[in-house]
């Protein structure tokens, strides 16, 4: 075990890239090897000060804040591993600014750790950036689905894109291959979503009334006798929206190994298809610093055109 602040009051002053969070996740970011449960312990009981003041654990941090924490004792853990270097990511940049960071995410590469996965994008870029100050998520793209993912370089662009994102400010659009003939040139489609997790412990999402509103657009792009290409416009952005909603429908992605037609897809892997046909293709918003719209576009990958070309 080892004393964080050596027994001593340790003060941390805020600066702007810190500010606007709240401050369980500032301590649950700054104390790592402290249990959450601890940390809620000590804001609880008047021992963490911002300004010498008591606060919740909901108070939202100010530029120029002095945070008192007390000596907190956390678990000696042996060095992390660095993340293999990925060179993909760095070939991957679509755009990069002082606020910015967006990507064409290769398929079959998580976002960020967890779920039996070491590291993901986020963990590979930080450990390339190490004199990046703050840099996160966006949004997220499941690990199958390759296309643009944006990251922030500043809390003030997360901050901005997340409320953009909210209120529907955040024009995102896939493009997918379908099994079926595909009813009619556009459908909007309106089926709430609820996530439930099976005995393995495996999320999934589905169709149910009681579930989060979910709204996407789907129009068709081109036909086959067996399949179709649909361009989907996301009008909210839960979890598998895309994946659930066509399934649900009767016209489950190429490929999807969660929803999908399973003797479909060892079909179309022997016959070259070997991830999920599912693609970010576009994603426009308003500059959070600049105010000027910005339009991201991610050619579809390789594979995915050439499987196209052998359904010609």
């Amino acid at each position: 075990m080892k004393d964080l602040g050596k027994n001593t009051v340790s003060r941390h002053r805020i600066d702007p890239e810190a500010a606007g969070q709240r401050i369980d996740n500032y301590l649950v970011k700054i104390l790592k090897g402290v249990p959450k449960s601890h940390v809620y312990r000590i804001l609880r009981g008047g021992e963490v000060r911002v300004n010498r003041g008591r606060i919740g654990p909901d108070y939202r941090l100010q530029s120029g804040d002095e945070v008192r924490l007390p000596p907190v004792r956390v678990a000696e853990r042996p060095p992390r591993r660095a993340p293999p270097a990925d060179a993909r990511l760095e070939l991957a940049i679509l755009f990069e600014d002082e606020h910015l960071l967006a990507l064409d995410k290769p398929s079959g590469l998580a976002v960020h750790g967890g779920s039996g996965v070491s590291f993901g994008v986020i963990e590979q870029l930080r450990a390339r950036r190490p004199q990046a100050r703050f840099l996160e998520l966006v949004h997220r793209l499941d690990r199958d689905t390759s296309g643009v993912l944006l990251l922030a370089k500043k809390r003030g662009a997360l901050t901005a894109l997340h409320a953009a994102l909210r209120e529907g400010r955040v024009k995102k659009y896939y493009l997918a291959l379908v099994k079926g003939q595909w009813r009619g040139p556009q459908q909007s489609v309106r089926l709430s979503l609820h996530k439930y997790v099976l005995a393995s412990g495996e999320r999934r999402v589905a169709v149910n009334a009681a579930g989060q509103e979910a709204h996407t657009v789907f129009r068709l792009a081109q036909a086959w006798r067996e399949f179709s290409l649909l361009r989907a416009e996301l009008k909210t952005g839960r979890t598998h929206q895309i994946r659930v909603h066509l399934a649900h429908l009767g016209f489950p992605i190429a490929g999807d190994d969660k929803y999908g037609d399973t003797e479909l897809n060892k079909r179309l892997a022997s016959a070259g298809l070997k991830r999920m046909f599912l693609h970010a293709s576009s994603v426009g918003f308003e500059h959070p610093a600049s105010g000027s719209v910005l339009t991201l576009d991610a050619p579809l990958p390789a594979e995915l055109v050439a499987f196209l070309n052998t359904l010609k």
